[in-house]
Formats: structure tokens, C-alpha cells, sequence
């Protein structure tokens, strides 16, 4: 009875497995004699070795099957398992052997499931042990020593009747001294999938092979022309050698048929590894990195692996949808993040992979949607959404797995991927024992789905996003073997979200309330999306005055919609440190343009100059600014003639310039004064400068102080001045007199007489002596030191050049 039901569903056994049994009954009839003689202590014995079957020794070997092949069988083949027996009991283990045993088929995707589940429970069923001869024997097998086994088996061995999965078992059996007799120790089950015939339908298999990674481009770049992009740290560079994570899903993909999923910013990061970049340090300073040659292969592969086939680009960053859903759309701007994160896709992926990327299909994290998710995800264009069957229910009393293609409205298509099949290679695969069950599960998986309906379907599957190496080896070995297989074919991504949707399908979109707790918990707090905006804000307000903003919104853009991304998820303190990473670096350059302080300024008079400098240690030029200098105290002290005056200011980059401002005082005293700098659009940029401003009024005193030192100075001068001229005037007639002499005298000259009576002689050709005046008489005769007057005109031309001019 129990082997009946250990093959359920079976064809009927062969001839020689009836001889084998047969032969089998008759070998027991000598062991069933001599039990019978036994004295009466033996069935207490017995029965406390039954009892003792669920003790320490039981299960106290450890079975691993690290390698199956073929995984998929045909009836010509032999089935070889290989792997390791491992005694983790405190006794020997003497007169063991391990052998294969094929046990019930399994009809259904859970009983699969069950049995991943339960591999190693020795309790369970798991049918007659095959043929002795293909058993592996071991004298002794010593505690915590592992020994190697390799079984080989015909197909034909094994009994295995119509299509579909069977669960093959490897067992040790054996004996301890406290537990004289057989008995098994161990089993490790797995999965075999047989169908050695071609289905007439087959069905179609979309497989996701997914090239994103996380962040790893800052905002920073260098101040030079190329912009010399900063990583936060080397990671990427290993992922994208020789032997990385990265490397290695390029290397098996390009094998696969395959709809390649990629993240643009990790060809953008990689790009521009191929050029000069720096890498920072744990204490901030930056490295030249040396990884363009690896960063240039990775490339060149990867262009060559996309090659004629699909590529599906996420948005820039892989934003991280349901965060955004849940927590980000009641932030102002939030969503339009969403948008420029799409808009830049095709710029980004065409001229690298030199391929046009499909950009209508969103990817919310594993797949789990809700209505606000949907929302989000098709309002950036996005019309086809991948979901996931643990999200996107089955309602309905299908018996069948439906197509991935459900309409849900509005235009949009949710693609649901198989969870089943989609979740298998999670988990540690470095374990050769690890990956070869989760191959076998994902072929028996596969099969069964198949092997459900005769109807024609369309199956996607949807892995994690960042596959380690190890698990990217396992989903091509499984992937290959499927589509070496029988019953499936591959198909791009877009063909099976244009397939024929099964009418009893589900399409109605999960409640928000059916959103999983534990994707929740990972999600980005509003605290984020309020933390990106106000960066947004201010750099908006720095884009307009730079004379070249693309050096600006590229970058720090680009870094905006990495902090949106799916790869922060249980690394919020990370992607906190991120974030204030790039608005400290924005603040930073909006810092480099800012007016210098002042001192107190001193104002004598009623008018004046205020000069007010404007610093640019940028090294692009700035403009579209505006200063405005305001007086706090307009009755006391005008700008401009107003309360305040507003000058246009640009200045080039690393440059300072001084803005000078008029200003009229009206009464005595101190007045506050704020200097500010405005955007065109009359936003306040930078902090502003206040000092004051002492005004001092000038008193009539001190005008009659001043201007009695400047009629002195007047006085002085004309003083000078006359008697200047009364030198020249007695040189020139001294002059005049010598030339009357020489004229009488020949070459003996005399002075003239100038004591005689009498009018003097008019000498030839000289000036007119002037006469004495009226009443002076003959008897006041003119004496020789009396000064001649001075009847020339004073020369009203300009001074001679370094004459020094008396005014």
C-alpha cells in the first residue's frame, strides 16, 4: 500500500522491477524465520530501536547533491548525482551505503515546493531504492569527516513513467554500535523533470537579465573643463573586472536569449569611468582613479551581448516607485523627478549601447503593485507595469497559471511575473548543493506550469534585481536547460505584454492595504523626498545666474534621482548621508557667490559713494543678479533718492566687483543699511550684508572756520603776486635805461642822469617814459630807488609747463 502511494499517477512498473520485488520477497522469507526464533526480549528490543529511529542518530548524516546531470533527461541518457556524506554524529557509521531512490510524481507546483522544503526530512517518503549495483558502499564513515559519492543510473532504471516532475532522493543507510542494525541516516531529495517528448504547445518564457547596481556617482566634479566625475568608492570598478558581479552577468547573458533590464546611471557611472575620475576616501579626499581600461572592456561586452536583443531602460537610478507612491507624492516636485529621470533614458543608453532602449515598462520593487503605485509608475509615460504573482493574485477558480499580460485600465498593462519561479534563485548559491536544487526546483517549476493547460501561454520571470555572481550562474545554467527543454521557448519582454490576455485572468490591481509590511519598512521616509525638493529649490535658484548651468544641473540632477534610487532599501542611514552629501556640496558653490562684509561706514557731507563688492570664486561667470541696497532709516539717509537702489551684477568667474551706490544724508546720526543679492525672478540668493552708516552734518562754524582760512590763502597769494610783479616791472626798466646809455655813449655807455631838471629824453626805438603826474611839480624831483610803475598789460596766457601758478 505505501508503495502504491509513493507512485500515484504512475504508469504501470515494468517486468523487471516485478522481478525485482519478487526477488526482494523472497530474500526477506530467511530474515522472517529467523526473527520468529528470537527469544521474547526481542520485540522490546526491536521496539526500542523503532523509538530510537527518531532520535540523535537519526538524520545524523548530512546528504549533499551538488550536481545532477543532466538536468533534464532523456531516455537514452544516465542520470549521474554527485556530491558529499558527512557524519555529524559522535559515532562511526559502519556498513554504509548510499543509493538513489526515485520516488512519487508530483502533480502539483506546491508538492515541488514541498519537497525543496523538506529535502532533508528522513521521515518522509521517498520510494525504493534503485538497482544495488549502481549503490556507493563505505566501510566506516567517521565523525565530521565528509566522503565523496557518485551514482550513475540509466534512465531506463529508473522507472519513470508519463510527463512530469519526480522526486529523486539520495540515502544513506547504515549502522551505529548503539543502533546494530540498517537503518537511514541521511537523505537529500531533489527534483527531476522528464519529458522526453516535444509538447505540441509550447509555452512562451520571458526572462529578465537584470544590469543594474547601486549608487555610486557623486554630485561632486572636478572644476576643470571635462568635469571630472567623483565616485563614492571603488565598488563598481570590482563588479565590472574580471570575475565581478557585473562581469559575470554580462558574460553568461550574452549566451542566453534574454530581455536585457538596465539602469541607465550604471552605463553613465561606467562611461565615465572610461576617462579621467577621482574616487573619494574615507576622509573625504579624492584619488585618481585607474580602472579606464576595465571600465572600456565592460563595455565593449556589453554592447556586444545586447546585440539583437531587447533592452528594456528603467528610469534613470532605478527610482524607487512605491517610496515614492506612498511617502513622496505629497511633496511638491517629487513626481516631476520621476519624469526627468525617463526623459533622459534614451540619451543616455542609445549613444552607449549604440541600441534604442524600450522605455515604457516600470519595475516597482519585487514586483508588489497597489493602485498609487500604478499611479506613479504611468505618470511618466510608462504604460506596462511588472508585477508579480505573490502581489497580483489569482481571484478566480483557474486550475492554471495565466499569461503574465492583465489590462487593468486606463490604458496600462500589468505584466505579471511567476513568483515561483521568479524567487528560486534567491538565497546563498556558493553552495554547489544550494544551486543545484534551486536549478532542479526552477526546471520542475517550470515543467509542471507547463504540463497545467494545453492552452497557449506567456510566462515571465522577474529576478532580483542585483544578483550576486553565484546566483547569476545559477539562473543561466536553469535558464539554458529550460530552453534547451521541451516545453518552452523564449520570447522578448514586449511580445509577451502585447499577448492575448486570458480572459479569466485577474486584472483588478491589488488593495493598498494588501501592500507587503515588509517592503513598507524599507521604504524611503517623506523626510527624503522633503530633504530632494529643497535641494531642487536651491538649485533652481543657482542654475539662473550661471553663465553656463549646464555644468550644474547635469550633475547635481542626475545625483537627485540617485537619491531616489530602489538600491537604498535597507540602507536608509546610507542614502541619508548621500543626500546631505549632495545639498552640503550645493551649498557649498552657492556659498562662492556672496557679498563681502562691511565695517561701519563714516559719512561727512550731504552726499556721498557706497561702495558694495560682489565676490564670484566659481569658475563659470555669473549674471542675472541684481544688488539692492536698502537704508532701514530712508528719512535719515537715501539711496539713490529712495529708500533703496538696485544695480544689474555680473561678474566672471574667480573675479570680485565693486558696486558703487550714491546716497544723501538729511539729518545727523547713525542708519542701517542691508545690502542683498536678488535672482531675476526676485528671490533673495545668498545672506545679506548690514553695517551702518554714521552721517555727520556740516555746522555754520565750521564753514566760517573754513572759509576764513581760504580768504587768508587768497590774501597771501595776491601779496605774492603784486610783489612779483613789481620786481619785474624795476628789471625792465633798468633794462631800458642801460639801452638809452649804450645809444649816447657809443662804446663807453653812461647810466643817465636821472637827477636833472626837467622832462627825461624819449630815447629812440625805446618805451615811453609815463610823465609825472598832476601837482607832483618840478621841485619833487623822482629819486633813483622810487619803483617805475607798472603800465604793462599782465599776460593773460597759460602758464609755462612746471610754472607754479598763484590763484
Amino acid at each position: 500500500m505505501a508503495e502504491a502511494a509513493d507512485f500515484q499517477g504512475m504508469s504501470p512498473s515494468p517486468a523487471r522491477r516485478w522481478l525485482r520485488r519478487t526477488g526482494t520477497l523472497f530474500a526477506g522469507v530467511p530474515l522472517l524465520a529467523g526473527l520468529l526464533q528470537i527469544p521474547a526480549m526481542a520485540p522490546a528490543t526491536a521496539a526500542a530501536g523503532s523509538t530510537a529511529r527518531s532520535a540523535t542518530d537519526v538524520g545524523s548524516v548530512s546528504v549533499s547533491v551538488n550536481a545532477l546531470t543532466p538536468s533534464v533527461p532523456g531516455e537514452d541518457d544516465t542520470v549521474t548525482v554527485s556530491g558529499t556524506v558527512t557524519n555529524k554524529g559522535k559515532q562511526a557509521v559502519t556498513d554504509a551505503h548510499v543509493g538513489l531512490r526515485v520516488g512519487p510524481l508530483l502533480n502539483t507546483r506546491s508538492g515541488i515546493d514541498s519537497v525543496a522544503r523538506n529535502s532533508d526530512d528522513v521521515q518522509g517518503a521517498i520510494g525504493p531504492e534503485s538497482d544495488d549495483k549502481y549503490a556507493q558502499r563505505y566501510a566506516e564513515l567517521t565523525p565530521g569527516v565528509s566522503q565523496r559519492f557518485s551514482l550513475s543510473v540509466p534512465v531506463d532504471e529508473l522507472d519513470l513513467g508519463e510527463d512530469g516532475v519526480y522526486q529523486v532522493a539520495v540515502v544513506l543507510s547504515g549502522q551505529t554500535a548503539a543502533r546494530p542494525w540498517e537503518q537511514t541516516l541521511g537523505v537529500r531529495r531533489t527534483l527531476l523533470p522528464w519529458q522526453p517528448d516535444e509538447d505540441d504547445t509550447r509555452m512562451s518564457t520571458t526572462f529578465l537579465w537584470p544590469l543594474i547596481s547601486t549608487v555610486h556617482t557623486m554630485a561632486e566634479t572636478g572644476s576643470n573643463e571635462q568635469q571630472t566625475p567623483v565616485l563614492r568608492d571603488d565598488v563598481l570598478a570590482k563588479e565590472i573586472s574580471p570575475g565581478g558581479r557585473l562581469d559575470r552577468m554580462v558574460a553568461l547573458g550574452k549566451n542566453l536569449d534574454v530581455t536585457w533590464v538596465i539602469d541607465p546611471d550604471l552605463l553613465a557611472s561606467v562611461d565615465a569611468m572610461t576617462e579621467s575620475y577621482e574616487v573619494q576616501g574615507e576622509d573625504d579626499t579624492t584619488t585618481p582613479g585607474g580602472h579606464q581600461d576595465t571600465a572600456k572592456r565592460w563595455l565593449a561586452d556589453v554592447q556586444s551581448a545586447v546585440k539583437g536583443r531587447e533592452v528594456v531602460a528603467l528610469p534613470f537610478g532605478d527610482p524607487d516607485l512605491a517610496s515614492l507612491a506612498h511617502n513622496g507624492t505629497s511633496v511638491t516636485g517629487s513626481l516631476s523627478h520621476l519624469k526627468e529621470a525617463t526623459d533622459v533614458v534614451v540619451n543616455t543608453v542609445e549613444p552607449i549601447l549604440h541600441v534604442k532602449p524600450t522605455t515604457d515598462f516600470a519595475w516597482p520593487v519585487n514586483g508588489a503593485v497597489d493602485p498609487p503605485i500604478v499611479k506613479v509608475a504611468t505618470s511618466a509615460g510608462a504604460d506596462k507595469v511588472i508585477a508579480r504573482s505573490d502581489s497580483f493574485r489569482e481571484t478566480g477558480d483557474l486550475s492554471y497559471t495565466p499569461s503574465a499580460a492583465r489590462p487593468i485600465g486606463g490604458g496600462t498593462t500589468a505584466v505579471v511575473a511567476d513568483s515561483r519561479l521568479s524567487t528560486v534563485f534567491q538565497g546563498d548559491m556558493t553552495e554547489a548543493s544550494t544551486a543545484t536544487l534551486a536549478v532542479q526546483r526552477f526546471l520542475a517549476q517550470s515543467l509542471t506550469l507547463g504540463l497545467q493547460t494545453s492552452r497557449q501561454r506567456n510566462v515571465v520571470v522577474a529576478p532580483q534585481r542585483t544578483p550576486t555572481a553565484s546566483q547569476a550562474q545559477t539562473m543561466a545554467e536553469a535558464l539554458k536547460a529550460v530552453q534547451d527543454g521541451n516545453w518552452s521557448e523564449p520570447e522578448d519582454l514586449t511580445a509577451a505584454a502585447k499577448a492575448e490576455p486570458d480572459p479569466a485572468a485577474t486584472t483588478e490591481v491589488p488593495a493598498a492595504s494588501s501592500y507587503p509590511s515588509s517592503l513598507r519598512k524599507q521604504e524611503l521616509p517623506r523626510s527624503a523626498f522633503e530633504q530632494i525638493a529643497r535641494t531642487q529649490d536651491k538649485l533652481d535658484k543657482f542654475k539662473v545666474i550661471l553663465s553656463d548651468p549646464s555644468r550644474v544641473v547635469t550633475p547635481f540632477g542626475r545625483a537627485l534621482n540617485r537619491g531616489m534610487s530602489v538600491s537604498w532599501r535597507g540602507r536608509i542611514a546610507e542614502a541619508a548621508t548621500y543626500r546631505s552629501g549632495v545639498e552640503v556640496y550645493l551649498d557649498g558653490l552657492l556659498d562662492q557667490v556672496k557679498l563681502i562684509e562691511k565695517s561701519e561706514t563714516k559719512l561727512s557731507g550731504r552726499s556721498a559713494t557706497i561702495p558694495v563688492t560682489v565676490q564670484n570664486n566659481l569658475v563659470q561667470g555669473v549674471e542675472n543678479l541684481t544688488l539692492r541696497l536698502t537704508s532701514t532709516n530712508p528719512t535719515r539717509l537715501e539711496i539713490g533718492g529712495d529708500a533703496y537702489e538696485e544695480q544689474p551684477v555680473a561678474v566672471s568667474g574667480g573675479h570680485s566687483q565693486s558696486v558703487k551706490f550714491t546716497t544723501s544724508a538729511n539729518a545727523n546720526g547713525r542708519a542701517t543699511v542691508i545690502a542683498q543679492l536678488y535672482t531675476q525672478d526676485g528671490e533673495k540668493y545668498g545672506e545679506p550684508v548690514t553695517f551702518d552708516v554714521k552721517v555727520t552734518e556740516i555746522t555754520a562754524t565750521v564753514m566760517l572756520v573754513i572759509g576764513g582760512g581760504v580768504l587768508l590763502l587768497v590774501l597771501a597769494g595776491f601779496r605774492m603776486y603784486t610783489q612779483r610783479k613789481r620786481a619785474a616791472a624795476r628789471e625792465a626798466q633798468e633794462i631800458r635805461e642801460q639801452n638809452h646809455a649804450e645809444d649816447e655813449g657809443g662804446d663807453d655807455p653812461q647810466i643817465p642822469d636821472t637827477t636833472a631838471e626837467g622832462p627825461a629824453k624819449k630815447p629812440e626805438n625805446g618805451p615811453e617814459t609815463k610823465k609825472p603826474e598832476a601837482g607832483s611839480g618840478t621841485d619833487d624831483p623822482e629819486q633813483p630807488s622810487d619803483p617805475v610803475p607798472d603800465t604793462e598789460p599782465e599776460n593773460a596766457g597759460p602758464s609755462g609747463t612746471g610754472e607754479r601758478v598763484d590763484r
